[in-house]
């Protein structure tokens, strides 16, 4: 009697699986089965699939990806249950089949060469089996959840240390390795990145080892294939060379998986067991699963750690030079990179030594947060270094780093050429031109003086030892590298000892959605908050307020971006530059002198307007504003009778000294004409003519004096004065 119609007599069908050609091919019982005539039948894989319970057919398709990665399933028998469903997805009920991995042509295939298929019988369950079947749901479940938890904790690890971390720590249920191991090739040798468990002695091994060593984790190095040893039996007679030093161990299991990314196999994991296991198909099925998984993460990680060892090698060779002591400048500088991908960017400072015996100061940022950024930047700070070390006045040398800039990032043609024809546009060359602002201070440490010019840069402020912050006005040109045409007006600020002025980009003020105006509030209050503060502390305290910041939009919801991009959004860069104290005492209970210098050309009569905020500003914490708006008012009236009967330029110094709540305020104007002012007295209809008598109102006293070869016109008021409220 043929073997066929034995298998029928018994209710057994007989089906094979072609992968190769997408066919299902079912004798006449496999057919009936199936739900469908008692007559042999081809059909498309599709059909069955249709047939198959979604779930279960992903549970066959486990056994051929297994097969597919493990020698040892090629051609091993393997028993799968599946639930046959109608039309409506309605259960039908349930098949069983023991079936063999082969080829196509029928042989028993390598793994992983060519397409596999599957050939085995089919008959309906029992009862009994699908009480076992039911029986096994629950660790299963268990199983699924393992796997669902492992991957978010591989896919949350940054580093390689975190994946080894998570992989080295993996508990699975139904089995908890006794010792984890994770290997990885390094040229032609075999070494071990991580291992947990009982005490081993490595040296015995002699890691890193030849991958053509008789070891398994070798052994699946070179093949790309899971070696699965069940006993020590096994493992003695499989790999006697390294068994004596396997033995002392006292393990009975062991399970290395290859950890394969897009077709390479990049190391092995190693999971080692006091007990023995047999290393069901579900088993390996969860191996396989976390293998692919920790190869994922592992890969992901190893480019992170390159990413950062990148970093940290560009920041080292584009930073700055080591801090110069400058004899009479205390400076604190601080450089925090974007926390977002490279974590480099176009943000520098520099403090240059210049022939003159002065010191430059530059603090800028290059448009963008990448590599290029970041070269641009490396490049521009050599060449301003360069203009600088020349002797070239501020303006000089911004002039010439913009044109430096635009010839690193040429501007794409636009317009017509010589002859009037038009230039065709070139999208398959598209320009990468990037723009940078830029703060150059030329300083004098001795005197105090600071010429600037500013390149679309965030303006300075001055920061006075009693916890007082005010922005600093300054005149300014275009960012470097977009019109060549552009002057940089210079601005002169005089540093009185004690005051300290800060240089940032705009990195240290607009976090989230918030603009300059909160940005300079925010260093404001930090600055209030720590008078008399050293130079470091402040520079960390100032940091540390934009995470701050950054902390808050993320809890309140305003910045969607903070739980995607940790750390801070834009680079920061920041400089701090302190005037050192000439003995100068602070009255007991009182507050240290405040001083600020204003130079107001002919030519820019705009500066009254600084001149009568940076006053306003001096005095923020008189409460009696009317002598506040009084001092404004004729700090106007000085200077603008400077601009209108003089030739020359205006000197004003504003100085507020004395007890607090006694405080008095003295301005001085110094122009270069030697006529001294007169009282007049103008008619009703008159324009002018009552300056002075504005002075004698509101002053507690005034005068005018020779200075040289011009005058200095002064006034002084007091914290509560009652001059004018007659």
């Amino acid at each position: 009697m043929r073997t066929e119609d034995v298998l029928a007599a018994a209710g057994v069908g007989v089906w094979t699986w072609d992968d190769a050609r997408g066919v299902v091919t079912m004798d006449a019982v496999a057919a009936e089965l199936f739900g469908l005539a008692r007559e042999p039948v081809v059909l498309t894989e599709a059909t069955v699939r249709s047939r198959i319970h979604v779930e279960d057919f992903v549970v066959i398709e486990r056994v051929v990806a297994l097969a597919a990665s493990d020698e040892e399933e090629a051609g091993t028998a393997r028993e799968v249950e599946f639930r046959l469903v109608g039309s409506d997805n309605e259960v039908l009920g349930r098949l069983r089949s023991r079936v063999r991995i082969i080829d196509p042509g029928g042989a028993t295939p390598t793994p992983g060469e060519g397409s596999l298929s599957l050939v085995g019988i089919l008959v309906e369950a029992t009862p009994a089996d699908q009480q076992e079947v039911g029986g096994d749901w629950d660790t299963t479940r268990a199983r699924e959840t393992f796997v669902l938890r492992t991957g978010q904790a591989l896919s949350e690890a940054n580093s390689v240390h975190e994946v080894l971390r998570v992989v080295a720590t993996l508990t699975m249920p139904g089995f908890t390795p006794d010792g984890v191991a994770v290997y990885d090739r390094e040229g032609d040798h075999l070494r071990m990145l991580e291992y947990q468990g009982r005490d081993l002695d490595f040296s015995a091994f002699g890691f890193p080892m030849p991958v053509e060593t008789d070891y398994p984790a070798a052994e699946v190095i070179r093949t790309g294939r899971a070696v699965y040893v069940s006993s020590p039996e096994e493992y003695a007679e499989r790999y006697p060379h390294v068994w004596p030093v396997i033995a002392p161990l006292q393990r009975s299991s062991w399970a290395y998986l290859p950890l394969v990314v897009a077709g390479r196999t990049i190391g092995v994991w190693l999971a080692a067991f006091d007990y023995q296991l047999e290393f069901s198909w579900e088993a390996r099925a969860t191996f396989s699963s976390i293998a692919r998984m920790a190869a994922q993460a592992l890969s992901r990680a190893t480019l992170n750690d390159t990413e950062r060892e990148l970093s940290a090698d560009l920041q080292h060779a584009m930073g700055p030079s080591p801090m110069p002591r400058v004899p009479g400048l205390a400076i604190a500088a601080r450089y925090v990179p974007t926390g977002a991908g490279l974590q480099v960017g176009g943000d520098w400072y520099d403090v240059i030594p210049l022939p003159s015996g002065r010191v430059a100061l530059v603090i800028g940022d290059v448009q963008g947060h990448d590599v290029r950024a970041a070269a641009l930047m490396a490049q521009l700070r050599i060449a301003l270094r360069a203009y600088a070390s020349e002797g070239h006045h501020p303006d000089a040398v911004l002039s010439r780093a913009s044109r430096f800039l635009a010839a690193l990032t040429p501007q794409p043609p636009e317009g017509r050429g010589p002859e009037g024809q038009d230039i065709p546009e070139q999208p398959s060359a598209p320009s990468d031109s990037r723009f940078a602002t830029c703060l150059y201070v030329e300083a004098d440490p001795r005197s105090g003086t600071f010429d600037m010019a500013r390149a679309g840069h965030p303006e300075p402020a001055l920061l006075f030892d009693d916890g007082v912050m005010q922005p600093r006005p300054t005149d300014g040109g275009p960012p470097l590298g977009v019109d060549l045409s552009m002057d940089y007006p210079v601005t002169r600020v005089n540093l009185q000892p004690g005051q300290t002025l800060l240089l940032c980009t705009d990195g240290l003020l607009e976090t989230g959605r918030r603009d300059l105006d909160a940005g300079w509030e925010r260093i404001r209050r930090v600055v209030a908050g720590l008078p008399g503060s050293g130079l470091e502390q402040l520079a960390d305290s100032l940091i540390e307020s934009v995470h701050i910041a950054e902390d808050e939009d993320a809890d309140q919801g305003e910045d969607e971006r903070a739980s995607d991009n940790p750390g801070n959004e834009d680079d920061i860069a920041l400089l701090l530059l302190r005037r050192e104290e000439t003995g100068r005492e602070v009255p007991r209970g009182g507050t240290a002198v405040r001083r600020f210098v204003l130079n107001v050309g002919q030519s820019e009569p705009a500066r009254i307007a600084q001149a009568r905020s940076q006053l306003t500003g001096l005095l923020h914490d008189w409460k009696d504003r009317d002598v506040v708006h009084g001092a404004a008012l004729m700090v106007s009236e000085i200077l603008t009778n400077v601009l209108t009967h003089t030739d020359g330029d205006a000197l004003m110094v504003a100085e507020v000294s004395g007890v607090v709540g006694d405080r008095r305020l003295r301005v001085e104007v110094t122009d270069a004409s030697d006529k001294l002012p007169h009282r007049r007295e103008p008619g009703e209809l008159a324009s002018s003519g009552r300056g002075l008598l504005l002075m004698e109102s509101l002053a507690d006293d005034w005068g005018a004096q020779p200075r040289g070869e011009g005058k200095t016109t002064w006034f002084e008021l007091g914290e509560h004065s009652t001059a004018g409220r007659d």
